[in-house]
């Protein structure tokens, strides 16, 4: 096979993606000895046989077709789908929340109806993710990986930020390493009588091996570990406003790169195998917000607009 048909057999590959057993592309003409086509007695072109392939097309065998990658999701999606949201990733939605079983015979659909609506929520939670400010990456064990006195300087400026959103903020809840920890100490004082939460959750790991992979290896116990942790934190604290929040909510998470790139995927719906495409900077401030009806948005990503240039880091 010359190079050429090589080539046009690895791209009709490459379109089939393993869902059909033949697949083709154009080649151009492939003439006969005597042109075109060849002529039958009485100036008639001879009709190719049924197995042949229509002109100008490569067919690839089944073997060679099987042998294919699957195709990508955007290839196989069917045309007005508009994408594949899980409408009840967070298992909230009303029905998920009703025993179906309970439903009263006589009552039937008014009642049915009416425990929907105790079950649907009304409020609005907006989640800002504040990664920790700079530290000491000499330190040996946690509580030696203190700020520095630049981390310092980012944790005031990001404090000085939420404080002037002019937001009524509800809580913050942070990691308990010592970073994240003086991180949220120091945006405190510029939210006073906002309740802090330590949470054992929120911790840097490993939440999933990375998609395409990094240089340095992990075994794949540090995934399993950190990774079901960090699920149970977006489990945890990602989710609708409950029933009961007659109120937009305005909550706070310090904690660190891994963690909230990890749940900015998540709660996106994008493979979180891709979390660490993402970069994000010390101090700096993403929010998402979840509607009543589950739907997500991210505002910002990483933003460190509020600091001068440089003051910026990334470590």
């Amino acid at each position: 096979m010359s190079f050429r048909r090589r080539a046009l057999a690895l791209a009709a590959c490459g379109l089939a993606g393993g869902s059909v057993l033949f697949s083709a592309v154009a080649v151009g003409k492939q003439p006969g000895r005597g042109g075109d086509a060849e002529s039958r007695p009485g100036g008639s072109a001879a009709a190719p046989p049924a197995s042949a392939a229509p002109q100008g097309l490569l067919l690839l065998p089944p073997a060679a077709a099987a042998s294919c990658p699957p195709a990508p999701g955007w290839i196989e999606r069917p045309a007005g789908s508009g994408g594949y949201w899980d409408s009840n990733w967070d298992r909230r939605e009303p029905l998920a929340l009703i025993n179906l079983k309970k439903k009263n015979e006589e009552t039937g659909e008014e009642e049915l109806a009416s425990r929907l609506g105790h079950c649907k929520a009304k409020a609005t939670r907006h989640i800002f993710l504040i990664r920790h400010s700079q530290y000491n990456v000499d330190g040996r064990a946690d509580k030696d990986r203190t700020l520095t006195p630049l981390g310092r300087e980012q944790a005031e400026l990001t404090g000085q930020r939420l404080a002037s959103l002019g937001l009524k903020f509800d809580q913050i809840i942070h990691s308990s390493m010592t970073r994240a920890t003086e991180t949220t100490e120091i945006i405190s004082k510029h939210l006073p009588g906002v309740k802090k939460i330590s949470t054992d959750l929120l911790r840097e790991g490993a939440p999933i091996e990375p998609d395409p992979p990094v240089s340095h290896w992990k075994p794949e116990a540090v995934y399993y570990e950190d990774g079901a942790r960090i699920e149970a934190a977006f489990r945890n604290f990602i989710h609708r406003a409950d029933a009961k929040q007659e109120e937009d909510s305005y909550e706070i998470f310090v904690c660190h790169a891994n963690v909230i790139r990890y749940i900015v995927c998540r709660a996106l719906q994008f493979p979180p195998e891709g979390w660490l495409r993402m970069s994000l900077n010390n101090g700096s401030i993403t929010h998402l917000v979840i509607r009543p009806n589950g739907r997500v948005a991210l505002r910002t990503l990483g933003d460190t607009g509020f600091m001068p240039p440089d003051k910026i880091t990334r470590t």
